[in-house]
């Protein structure tokens, strides 16, 4: 008896932690320009793996990428037409990634992806 809750608390225990690794959905985005231009607009996060991503941006213009989510950090590269970057942000226990970004010119801006539920 003992074993079988025992089992029951480990599977409870590794669909929980698989749970939490989740980044899927869409998201409103909110960020700053290198020269302090805002913008705005929304993306979308498809998982491909536990830790593996593709994330796309409406926010204008769209941009592609692929990311990764390792505990608490989260990155992403980017591209559209020739340009292509680099983010890092930090997961928030309400699920919020906010970080920040460059295109590899010296400069960077910041980002923030909030959830839509």
């Amino acid at each position: 008896m003992r074993a079988i809750f025992l089992g029951l608390m480990l599977a409870a225990g590794v669909a929980t932690a698989a749970a939490a690794q989740s980044i899927a959905g869409r998201y409103e985005v909110h960020g700053t320009n290198p020269n302090g231009s805002t913008y705005a607009g929304t993306a979308e996060i498809t998982q491909t793996s536990e830790s593996t991503c593709r994330i796309a941006w409406h926010v204008g213009s769209e941009w592609r990428g692929i990311c990764m989510l390792n505990g608490g950090a989260f990155a992403a590269a980017y591209h559209s037409g020739n340009t292509s970057g680099l983010l890092i942000y930090r997961r928030g226990g309400d699920g919020t990634l906010s970080g920040v970004w460059t295109v590899g010119a010296g400069a960077n801006g910041t980002e923030t992806l909030i959830p839509m539920r």
